[in-house]
């Protein structure tokens, strides 16, 4: 068993690691997306009075992390 890393080793665990970091911040955007979508429905059924913008988001938080 060597102590040395081979190059295309270390290359692809980096490139590992860039494709689990690149997927995580695709799930954040998906989960943003989503979140801001059911806030806007929210709103809509409201007539989109104004004042409620952050309830709205946070009660869509917790409906798109129950999904």
């Amino acid at each position: 068993m060597s102590l040395l890393t081979k190059p295309n080793e270390l290359t692809n665990e980096k490139t590992s690691q860039q494709d689990i970091e690149a997927k995580a911040e695709y799930q954040k955007q998906l989960s943003c997306q989503e979140i801001a979508e059911v806030a806007y429905f929210k709103a809509e059924k409201r007539g989109f009075l104004p004042g409620y913008e952050l309830g709205d988001w946070l009660e869509a938080e917790k409906e798109v992390s129950l999904t």
